[in-house]
């Protein structure tokens, strides 16, 4: 849209400008200030355009990086309002197929109202990569749900120590609901750097909580690396095997388009034709004219990711044991002396009386 106009001069009959030439300077010169002032007008806002196009594009990279990373801790965080089951199982499961360890360690007892440190591991080989929603090669993401007791929650940031700051880097977690401040999820961050994680967390004080005792408490941990092979809706991502749905031959190949991938026509025995659509990432190992069967695979597995949990304990101790457990071991050590003293004294009474 242009926000230039042109202007017209008409011949003025007026005795103060009776010659028309008179009115050429006049004009000239506001011409110029109007162009002027249009011109900057116009670069005012080639620049609010350019502005809006490049937050519009940012979204639209921001929204596609998402989309391709397939953040599965959110997808977890919306479908399942525990993520774990009945049957012990983490619902990560349901989506990431494959299984691979994972590891966690943390103190085998803390006190009250103290910030310690759970450290996560997922390892996996750092040379492989997996294929992105857009079916090209890239690398692993990790994610991870962390079940801590009731009362347990991630560790407030003044209450963290610099040196745990430091070890903790930039991660971000978060809990995974409002309502369950002791389930703590982060991901999907870069693998090569965050395969293995620190996590600061808060020991609840059971003389403020009443309903958090001196007991001893299991930790649940899931943590996966790569994408997905099912959605939570049920359907196939393009991390995973294709099967052929019936018997027959296949008869035609056909690409589907710009976004690749392929379009595999089988001919059933019965004449009937079934399309088995295949996205962009899985490689076709089967050709036209070849017979196969039900559930033969059409593709490789390109899933080179997994999920893994595990579990461990940690006791929260009451001080007032330790103590004493302390004094106890103190008594144990007096009375053990004073017996070695007792006997010292004894073997010198009798070695009087033999001597008189």
């Amino acid at each position: 849209m242009s926000f230039f106009t042109k202007g017209r001069f008409t011949k003025c009959s007026s005795p103060i400008f009776s010659d028309h030439q008179s009115l050429l300077p006049l004009g000239n010169a506001f011409a110029k200030d109007e162009g002027n002032n249009l011109w900057q007008n116009k670069s005012i806002l080639n620049k609010i355009l350019l502005s809006v196009k490049a937050t519009f594009l940012s979204f639209i990279i921001l929204f596609q990086l998402v989309s391709d990373s397939q953040a599965y801790p959110i997808f977890a965080q919306q479908n399942y309002a525990n993520p774990r089951e009945a049957n012990g199982r983490i619902v990560c499961a349901n989506c990431h197929l494959a299984q691979k360890d994972v590891e966690i360690e943390v103190p085998q007892a803390v006190l009250p109202d103290t910030v310690f440190e759970a450290v996560i591991k997922i390892p996996y080989d750092k040379q492989v990569t997996q294929v992105l929603g857009n079916g090209k090669k890239g690398g692993l993401n990790v994610g991870a749900v962390v079940i801590l007791p009731e009362g347990f929650s991630l560790a407030p940031a003044d209450r963290i120590s610099t040196e745990l700051k430091n070890k903790v880097g930039n991660v971000y977690y978060q809990p995974y609901s409002a309502e369950k401040q002791n389930m703590l999820v982060v991901g999907p961050i870069p693998g090569k750097q965050y395969s293995e994680m620190v996590i600061p967390i808060l020991s609840p004080d059971p003389s403020k909580a009443k309903n958090i005792s001196y007991l001893k408490y299991p930790i649940y941990f899931g943590g996966n690396r790569g994408r997905g092979q099912v959605y939570p809706d049920g359907s196939k991502s393009n991390n995973t095997i294709y099967n052929s749905p019936v018997n027959g031959n296949v008869s035609q190949i056909q690409p589907l388009g710009k976004k690749g991938g392929f379009e595999v026509v089988i001919d059933k025995e019965n004449g009937e034709q079934i399309v088995e659509k295949i996205p962009a990432g899985p490689d076709l190992i089967v050709k036209v004219g070849q017979s196969i069967q039900v559930d033969q695979p059409l593709t490789n597995n390109p899933n080179v990711g997994g999920f893994g949990q595990q579990e461990t304990e940690i006791v929260l101790q009451s001080p007032a044991r330790i103590q004493g457990l302390i004094v106890f071991f103190v008594l144990v050590v007096l009375t053990q002396l004073f017996l070695v003293f007792k006997k010292k004294q004894f073997e010198k009474v009798q070695l009087a009386e033999m001597n008189f």
